[in-house]
């Protein structure tokens, strides 16, 4: 787990969280609810396309959004650059504990069917670290991820 803030645009770096020799998680700064100058953003996107363009190792995006407001033009325009690049996205909807199960579940069924026409490369999940929900299923994602990695790195050789 990392450090958090609650105040929204607190990641300004590209940090790297070494899980073993061979695996990485990356988190890159985000700015859908950030309270920083346009200029910081601009900055933000210049790092972000440069890292995820020269980023050949990457094998996927998970992609944090607040589950009362999925799909922001940014979280959109994400989704739209995995797809065009072939990379895996999975869409954690964070704060799910905010929204009663039914609602949050009708949200999941929503963004699910917005991209049942690439479910090969768009999974999406319901998360709340507050409630230690969706934590299992995050980790077998990564875990496929890593596993596709490896079996392609191994086939290469």
């Amino acid at each position: 787990m990392a450090r958090v803030s609650k105040t929204p645009g607190r990641t300004q770096l590209i940090n790297f969280f070494k899980l073993d020799e061979k695996r990485k998680l990356v988190d890159l700064p985000g700015y859908g609810y950030a309270k920083v100058a346009k200029s910081v953003k601009e900055r933000w996107q210049k790092q972000l396309d440069l890292y995820l363009v020269n980023r050949t190792a990457l094998c996927g995006l998970v992609l944090v959004m607040d589950i009362r407001h999925p799909l922001k033009p940014f979280d959109e325009s994400m989704v739209e650059w995995c797809l065009q690049s072939r990379i895996p996205v999975h869409l954690l909807l964070t704060k799910a504990d905010k929204l009663k199960s039914g609602a949050a579940k009708t949200e999941l069924l929503k963004i699910q069917k917005i991209f049942s026409d690439q479910s090969e490369l768009v999974s999406a999940q319901l998360f709340s670290s507050t409630k230690n929900t969706g934590i299992k299923e995050l980790v077998a994602q990564l875990d496929l991820w890593f596993e596709r990695t490896e079996r392609v790195k191994e086939q290469a050789k």
